[in-house]
């Protein structure tokens, strides 16, 4: 008799299967509980579960079953003990950053950060007296150097949104805990295949669950994921009683991109890899950063960090604006979208975009060019797609 539990599995079949949890009803696919409360038998066992003396659901806003299975799932996929899912990538973000510090505390961040990521540690935070200092991220040094007394947490992401810049997690890990300090990695760029930053030291990880988890263009979500002690300590009392709980609904919708995660990324990758080759030395291009690729600046921190490169290439197109433009108009299968990891592949121009609030000089110390374009690479035919992006490029 076969006696493995889910967690013996390899990591496609746990994707599958992990954390299901069956109703009397024994169906195949996951149950969904689209409920608000839920009832207790006797009012002494209302007062029990809320002591958290009796186990059981209360309230959809601090946990729900179907919410249980997706963060069981993702906890198993990312080799972490605990996960808690909220309603979309920022507010897992902004949820992780704001329950580690209070008034006085100091935070370091990667100057290459998403431009709402950035808003929340270097001008959210210091309206609750949080102090910010930015750094280049890659420059381990510069994390040491900026490192003060009241420093309480770092945070990055790798490779960075969307200049493709890498971050070497262990590194930083070893500065953050040798100042008393947490690290919370963002690691959508990466997916949970392909980098594991908790393995690397990191405390905490955080995954826009919009993108490649649900990969198809139709929910947000959000995780956090740490160890037990880290999230009960520092999340959960924040999630509880502030409330940027995820749907039931979307948690589900989840649920299943991930039973494909694994098979969709694999082949975003390989169609990435492809175009990046194809397309390094077109003349329409000033450059193309591509973590796969041997002439990336990183490619050594790479192959020690990273199991896999990524769906998304950073195209340099000549011209800047006008010339990212004239490509990006041009284009007949790609679409012109701010999302990425979906099925889908995507284009869009940070620097009218997702950092359209920065100044040029700040821009450039992130690495967006006006003619920066992010592609993220989806399904489609790889030919189909080299075939497009030519076409657009000849516009230019």
């Amino acid at each position: 008799m076969d006696t493995r539990r889910d967690s013996d599995y390899r990591l496609e079949t746990r994707l599958v299967h992990e954390g299901q949890e069956r109703t009397p009803f024994g169906e195949t696919s996951e149950a969904l509980f689209i409920t608000q409360g839920f009832i207790y038998e006797t009012a002494e066992s209302a007062e029990r579960r809320f002591l958290n003396e009796e186990p059981g659901y209360s309230y959809s806003r601090y946990s729900n079953p179907t919410v249980d299975m997706f963060e069981q799932r993702m906890a198993s996929l990312e080799g972490a003990e605990t996960a808690r899912a909220t309603a979309s990538g920022m507010a897992a973000v902004t949820a992780a950053m704001v329950s580690q510090v209070q008034a006085g505390d100091h935070v370091v961040a990667a100057r290459g950060l998403f431009g709402s990521c950035r808003w929340v540690v270097e001008d959210f935070l210091p309206r609750f007296g949080v102090a910010c200092t930015l750094v280049d991220g890659p420059d381990v040094e510069a994390w040491r150097k900026a490192v003060r007394p009241d420093t309480k947490a770092f945070l990055l992401e790798t490779p960075s949104n969307p200049s493709l810049q890498i971050i070497d997690i262990a590194a930083v890990a070893r500065i953050a805990h040798e100042a008393g300090a947490t690290l919370t990695v963002d690691n959508v760029f990466a997916t949970p295949l392909y980098q594991k930053p908790l393995a690397l030291g990191a405390d905490c990880v955080v995954y826009s669950a919009t993108k490649h988890i649900d990969g198809q263009g139709r929910c947000l979500g959000g995780v956090i994921l740490g160890s037990t002690a880290f999230i009960e300590s520092k999340v959960q009392q924040f999630l509880r009683m502030t409330g940027p709980s995820i749907s039931p609904f979307n948690a589900w919708v989840l649920l299943k991109g991930l039973e494909t995660l694994s098979l969709r990324v694999e082949r975003q990758t390989a169609n990435a890899a492809f175009l990046a080759d194809a397309l390094h030395d077109h003349s329409k291009l000033q450059g193309l950063t591509y973590p796969g690729r041997a002439d990336h600046p990183q490619a050594e921190l790479i192959r020690r960090q990273m199991s896999g490169a990524s769906t998304m290439i950073a195209l340099d197109v000549r011209d800047g604006k006008d010339g990212a433009f004239r490509f990006m108009n041009g284009l007949q299968l790609i679409r012109i979208s701010n999302n990425l990891g979906d099925a889908k592949s995507l284009v869009t121009h940070p620097a009218t975009t997702t950092h359209q609030r920065f100044a040029p000089e700040l821009r450039a110390e992130m690495g967006i060019s006006d003619g920066l374009v992010r592609l993220s690479v989806g399904l489609e035919h790889r030919d189909d797609l080299l075939s497009d992006l030519r076409n657009a490029l000849d516009n230019v």
